[in-house]
């Protein structure tokens, strides 16, 4: 029979989201249905609509999200009716060569992330006889949303919504984009380019791996005020004055490790970021948006430097979120604070205008019931 749903959709690159009653189907074998209460406002929903990552359209927006399992399909087992859960935004299906191998960041059962088609070649989100594919096959800007049981991680009930929704993506983006993908160690110099929703916690987690210097570079003074509170040690509103700054007090030899988790990846970042580190240095990109590695490989082999992309910053989604919201409860994550402002639904433009004005770190979506 199916239900009528409330949801943010996109019907073409460059419109504004907007509100509409779709129809959603009820789940099917290994399926689930989530009521969700909580979805966080991710820059990469901003680059769809704004066309600058491909994705097929119309969609349901919104990868980032937590709530209640509402019904579940034949066959789950994984989480049952009343589950409190936050959503990955890549499943993890647990037995693909991936999964197997301790690489869950990278499992096949993500293919359809930019369709949001299920594996059957359907759809759960209708709207006037179009089928709607929901974001990373998702859509947590919708009320109710039909996902895998392989995008589900079941968390303690106590842990408020809007916070386990971050854990959803920016969190462990971040956080796993300096202590995995980069293997931040402790004494050394980082330099983080972007300090939103991911370049946050690519601060908490460079600072919690022990490194000495943790700098971020961004141009909004409020982010930068705010990377303190996460623990960097040095903020800088450009970059040419933060390279000057590891020179000093590197007795240059430069930075060990440059994380970009800027909003729009770009040419300019790329370079500083390659000119920051030194001898066997790194460079983590987890931004995406334009720019190109346009590099001599001299300066790649003379330094021995390293550049290497990340995605979900190398995190295992069912073992790193539940990890990172035990952190969390024991006070050495800090997930309040990245809330800047909560919004209706019907507030999601406001919310990513905000985002792109430099006036959130991270915006919430409460979805009313």
């Amino acid at each position: 029979m199916g239900m009528i749903t409330r949801a943010a959709i996109c019907r073409e690159p460059g419109r504004p989201w907007e509100i509409a009653d779709v129809e959603l189907d009820e789940p099917k074998a290994n399926e689930i249905r989530i009521k969700f209460m909580a979805a966080g406002l991710c820059h990469s929903d901003d680059h769809i609509q704004k066309g600058d990552a491909p994705m097929r359209m119309p969609v349901v927006g919104g990868h980032e999200g937590a709530g209640i399992v509402d019904a579940v399909g034949e066959g789950v087992t994984r989480v049952a009716v009343g589950d409190h859960v936050t959503c990955s935004f890549i499943p993890a299906c647990g037995s693909c060569r991936y999964c197997s191998t301790g690489r869950q960041n990278l499992c096949d059962a993500g293919l359809n992330a930019g369709t949001g088609m299920f594996p059957d070649g359907t759809f759960r989100f209708h709207l006037d006889g179009e089928d709607l594919g929901g974001l990373c096959v998702l859509g947590t800007f919708s009320q109710y949303a039909v996902v895998s049981e392989f995008s589900a991680i079941r968390i303690p009930d106590d842990i408020p919504f809007d916070v386990a929704a971050l854990v959803a993506c920016g969190v462990p983006t971040g956080w796993g984009s300096a202590v995995y993908a980069a293997g931040v160690r402790p004494g050394d110099t980082v330099v983080i380019y972007g300090a939103g929703g991911v370049g946050s916690n690519a601060v908490q987690g460079a600072r919690f791996a022990g490194a000495k210097n943790v700098i971020v570079v961004d141009p909004v003074p409020f982010k930068r005020e705010m990377a303190e509170v996460f623990g960097a040690t040095h903020t800088f509103a450009d970059a040419a004055k933060a390279h000057d700054f590891v020179v000093e007090t590197t007795w240059g030899e430069l930075a060990d490790h440059a994380i970009i988790t800027v909003g729009v990846l770009h040419d300019e970042v790329i370079h500083n970021a390659l000119n920051v580190v030194g001898k066997s240095g790194q460079v983590t990109i987890t931004a995406v948006g334009g720019g190109t590695l346009d590099v001599h490989p001299g300066m790649l082999i003379g330094y021995q430097r390293r550049v290497q992309g990340a995605i979900y910053g190398g995190c295992r989604p069912l073992h790193d979120v539940p990890r990172l919201l035990g952190l969390y409860r024991s006070g050495d994550l800090k997930l309040d604070e990245l809330i800047t402002r909560r919004y209706r639904l019907d507030e999601v433009n406001q919310g990513y205008q905000d985002m792109l004005d430099g006036k959130n770190v991270r915006g919430v979506i409460i979805h009313e019931h």
